[in-house]
């Protein structure tokens, strides 16, 4: 049975008919390795979906961004992209150390276009990337196991306003997030953290 197809996707794909699209689709399209086309698109994008599960199986899905080429494609097999300061929930890299098994889903909301890349993450806290990427908590890498596009006809075009000014920048203080400074948050922050006494950082809403 090829990669990725179980007993419920052949279930589907034989109700409607589509089971010799599918093993012509991953015959030609999917492998488990990074090409240069698919590495330069990674490396483009300023955000990507994240999806993990629990070690029950229950899922999650995280929305990531950075500058453009925070993922990096470090060889045909392995991607890495940093873990920024968040809500402190940790739900996706804890996921990651009880069940690795993760899926990223990149796309191109000017042009219309989107890749997948399905793999087996781990966390490393002393990965030499660390120092590559200013205030990230940790790195993830990820080994891929299966890469391939995806269809592009239901991508809404967008067109980008701004990036976020809270993604770190070794020009300048980020800034800190209003809502760590509300009264329900602030005594729970973590003792290191600037949101605590921004000093000059400035606080902003969004």
């Amino acid at each position: 049975m090829p990669a990725g197809f179980h007993a419920g996707s052949r279930e589907l794909q034989d109700r409607f008919d589509t089971r010799a699209l599918a093993d012509r689709i991953d015959g030609l399209l999917v492998g488990d390795a990074i090409g240069e086309a698919d590495r330069a698109f990674i490396e483009a994008r300023d955000m990507f979906f994240l999806a993990t599960a629990d070690a029950q199986g229950r899922p999650t899905c995280s929305y990531k961004g950075g500058e453009p080429g925070f993922v990096r494609v470090l060889d045909p097999h392995t991607a890495a992209f940093p873990s920024y300061d968040g809500n402190g929930m940790y739900l996706s890299a804890g996921n990651v150390l009880v069940n690795p098994a993760v899926g990223m889903l990149f796309v191109d909301l000017e042009r219309g276009h989107r890749l997948r890349l399905d793999g087996v993450a781990s966390i490393d806290p002393d990965d030499p990337l660390l120092a590559d990427h200013p205030e990230a908590q940790f790195v993830v890498r990820v080994r891929a196991r299966a890469v391939y596009p995806n269809c592009p006809r239901y991508i809404h075009r967008y067109t980008l306003v701004r990036r976020s000014r809270f993604v770190p920048r070794p020009d300048c203080p980020t800034p800190v997030p209003e809502w760590k400074r509300s009264e329900w948050a602030l005594d729970a922050l973590p003792a290191h953290d600037p949101a605590r006494d921004p000093g000059g950082r400035e606080v902003l809403g969004r």
